[in-house]
C-alpha cells in the first residue's frame, strides 16, 4: 500500500512539472516581442506622463502636480487646434475612405492595364510624409506651381494665388496632400475584403434579381462593414496623430489656421522647450484617441455580431 501511495506521487509530480513547463513556455517564446513592446511602447509613455506633470525650464523642473493640465483650460490656442484637429482628420478621412472604396471596387473587376492602375494607385503610399509634403507645397506655389494657375482658369479663385497663404483656405493644401498620400490604404485593405467575399453570394442575388446597388447594400456592404470599422480606426488615429505634412507645408500657419494638435505638441516641447505642458496636451489627445478607438471597437463588433 506504502509502495503505491509512493508511486503515484511520483507520477504526479512530473505532471504538474510538465503542466508548469507548457504554461511558461509560450510566454518564453514571445519574451522578445514582450520585451520589445515594453521599452519601445510601455516605458516612454510612462515617462511622458510624468512629464506632464512637472514644469520645464532651460536648465531645471520641477514638480507642479496638475498645474498644466489647469493651464490648458484656459489655453485658446489648443482650443483652436482641437478644432484643427477635428476638421483635418474628418475631411480627410471622409475622402480617403470613399475614394478608397471606389478604387477598391473598380479594381475588383477585371479589365485590361488593371496591374497598372494597381501600381499607380498604391505608389502614393510608398512616397515619405516628407516629400510628398514638400511636393504639394510646391505644386500650391504660383511661382513653381500648376494648381493655382489650374484654379484660376477653372474660376475657383479671383487670381492665382498661393492656396496656403490665406488662413481661409490654407487647411486645404495638407487635406488634399493627406488625401492623395492615405487612398492607397483603404484601396488595399478594402481591397483585400472584396477579394474574400464569395462570389456566389453574388450569383445567388443575381439570380434572384437583385440589381446592382441592391447587391452592394445587401451582400458587399454588410461583409466589407467589420473591416471598414476597423480601418476607420487606424487611420482616423493616424491622421489625427499625423503633423509631418502640415509642418512642412505649413508649419500651423497662417495665423494658427492650420495648427493642429501634434503640430501644437511639437512646437511647444522643441520650439517653446515647454516638455511638461507639451506632454500634458500629448495625454490630453492620447486619452480622447482611446475614448474613440474603445466607442469604435464596440461598434465593430455590433457589426460582426450581425453579419
Amino acid at each position: 500500500m506504502t509502495y503505491a501511495v509512493s508511486e503515484i506521487r511520483s507520477v504526479g509530480k512530473p505532471r504538474r512539472k510538465r503542466l508548469s513547463h507548457a504554461a511558461i513556455e509560450p510566454w518564453l517564446y514571445l519574451s522578445p516581442a514582450i520585451i520589445l513592446l515594453v521599452v519601445v511602447l510601455l516605458v516612454p509613455l510612462v515617462i511622458g506622463i510624468s512629464y506632464s506633470f512637472r514644469k520645464f525650464s532651460a536648465f531645471k523642473s520641477e514638480y507642479v502636480g496638475l498645474g498644466q493640465y489647469q493651464a490648458m483650460l484656459s489655453d485658446q490656442v489648443l482650443g483652436q487646434a482641437l478644432v484643427n484637429t477635428l476638421w483635418w482628420t474628418v475631411a480627410s478621412l471622409f475622402f480617403q475612405f470613399f475614394l478608397g472604396l471606389g478604387l477598391a471596387l473598380l479594381l475588383d473587376k477585371p479589365f485590361r492595364g488593371r496591374k497598372a492602375v494597381q501600381a499607380l494607385v498604391f505608389l502614393p503610399w510608398a512616397v515619405p510624409s516628407f516629400l510628398s509634403g514638400l511636393t504639394w507645397a510646391w505644386l500650391f506655389n504660383p511661382i513653381i506651381g500648376p494648381l493655382p494657375h489650374w484654379l484660376f482658369a477653372l474660376g475657383l479663385k479671383a487670381e492665382p494665388t498661393n492656396v496656403l497663404s490665406d488662413p481661409s483656405t490654407a487647411m486645404w493644401g495638407p487635406i488634399v496632400a493627406n488625401i492623395w498620400f492615405g487612398i492607397p490604404f483603404f484601396a488595399i485593405t478594402l481591397l483585400a475584403a472584396l477579394k474574400s467575399i464569395p462570389s456566389e453570394l453574388h450569383e445567388a442575388a443575381a439570380i434572384d434579381g437583385a440589381s446592382p446597388w441592391q447587391r452592394f447594400t445587401k451582400v458587399t456592404l454588410p461583409f466589407l462593414a467589420p473591416t471598414i470599422a476597423i480601418t476607420v480606426m487606424l487611420r482616423t488615429i493616424w491622421i489625427a496623430t499625423f503633423a509631418d505634412l502640415i509642418f512642412v507645408m505649413t508649419e500651423g500657419g497662417p495665423a494658427g489656421s492650420t495648427n493642429t494638435v501634434p503640430v501644437y505638441i511639437y512646437v511647444s516641447a522643441f520650439k517653446s522647450l515647454d516638455k511638461g505642458y507639451a506632454s500634458a496636451v500629448a495625454v490630453l489627445l492620447l486619452v480622447l484617441l482611446i475614448a474613440y478607438a474603445i466607442a469604435l471597437i464596440g461598434i465593430r463588433r455590433t457589426l460582426v455580431r450581425h453579419v
